[in-house]
């Protein structure tokens, strides 16, 4: 006689839409503890749901628009930019 055991991944980081709807709180519990967890429909990825400190970390904002105009590699390299000096065209209202 031969027992057969199945046994689950240690981590399943892919959901069908169904199961991550009838185990939302488990989709959480996994995207807390065990990172990303991707949601599927018809087959094709739809969308990962992540731990909201995750996200922040991967959203937040590394300076300002003068920081990255500031350390720019053709800051300095002499390059000029002539603005046009046309006059507004003309519309018919």
């Amino acid at each position: 006689m031969v027992i057969m055991t199945i046994q689950e991944s240690a981590v399943d980081d892919s959901w069908t839409v169904a199961e991550a709807k009838a185990k939302l709180s488990e989709v959480i519990d996994r995207a807390q503890s065990d990172g990303p967890q991707l949601i599927t429909r018809n087959g094709k990825k739809a969308v990962v749901v992540v731990d909201a400190g995750e996200w922040e970390r991967k959203t937040k904002r590394k300076g300002t628009l003068a920081d990255f105009f500031a350390s720019s590699p053709l800051r300095g390299s002499g390059l000029e930019i002539e603005r046009l000096k046309d006059l507004p065209r003309e519309i018919d209202l």
